[in-house]
């Protein structure tokens, strides 16, 4: 494949997943990863692609796509690290989850449990576990956006705020070392924020693909939360920064540290 295919074949790629590993890449490709660090530096300098830790993503990518285009993508990853969670969760137990892809995921491998108690502001996670297998779901309510059928606004963070559950979990957008936990919006932020103190233990799960990123508000900061759980084992100085206050990483197919 010339060098100007393997562009092509690139941004091919990215328009279907939206994000990309370089790792992912070298091997879709058959090339080394140095060829397609030289292969993506044009593409970066010219702005047809971004460059982040470890991937590659189309501009339009850099911000929240629309909900279905993002639960498309790193599908793989997010359903690895929803298995592992939901692992970790007993029948009988009460969870509260906030809208995004990887809770998503996580409410669909949930559908082997029983008897759960579920807490969510997400339309698409209360279809999911509503009426099956004794659940009980109460959905936060608040004004429904239309890419993610989530509840947003006072009245959904007054009524989690409300509730203790055993098990509270968040996806979120961005990871920066210095920063913590980011996202795009800054109501989905303050839900997010909301939720985590609302459990026992409170887990964020994302794919590596939002380490080193940053996002528009800040969430909290690495000792606003217990654990995260992903998919590869994240930067150094992310990995420090959750050790320096306590937590803990969950790797899905590894092992927790």
């Amino acid at each position: 494949m010339i060098h100007s295919k393997r562009h092509g074949e690139i941004l091919r790629l990215l328009n279907e997943e939206g994000t990309i590993t370089i790792a992912s890449l070298a091997d879709r490709l058959g090339v080394s990863l140095e060829t397609v660090r030289r292969d993506v530096k044009p593409l970066t300098n010219d702005g047809s692609i971004l460059k982040m830790h470890g991937a590659v993503s189309l501009p339009a990518m850099a911000g929240e796509a629309p909900f279905e285009r993002r639960m498309r993508e790193n599908a793989d990853a997010k359903r690895a690290i929803a298995r592992m969670v939901a692992a970790t969760i007993r029948d009988g137990e009460s969870v509260m989850l906030d809208t995004g892809t990887t809770t998503s995921f996580l409410a669909r491998e949930l559908l082997g449990h029983r008897r759960l108690t579920v807490v969510t502001n997400s339309s698409d996670i209360a279809r999911t576990l509503a009426t099956v297998n004794g659940n009980k779901v109460y959905m936060a309510g608040g004004e429904l956006r239309s890419d993610s059928g989530a509840a947003f606004g006072v009245s959904a963070i007054d009524f989690v705020s409300r509730l203790s559950v055993s098990h509270a979990v968040i996806s979120i957008g961005a990871v920066d070392a210095v920063a913590g936990l980011m996202d795009y919006d800054l109501e989905e932020a303050e839900f997010a924020r909301m939720v985590l103190s609302r459990g026992q233990r409170s887990v964020v799960v994302t794919d590596q693909s939002k380490f080193g990123r940053q996002g528009l508000v800040r969430v909290c900061g690495f000792d606003g939360f217990s654990e995260l759980a992903t998919d590869l084992p994240p930067p150094r100085d992310i990995a420090a920064a959750l050790a320096a206050a306590g937590g803990r990483i969950s790797i899905a197919g590894g092992d927790g540290r």
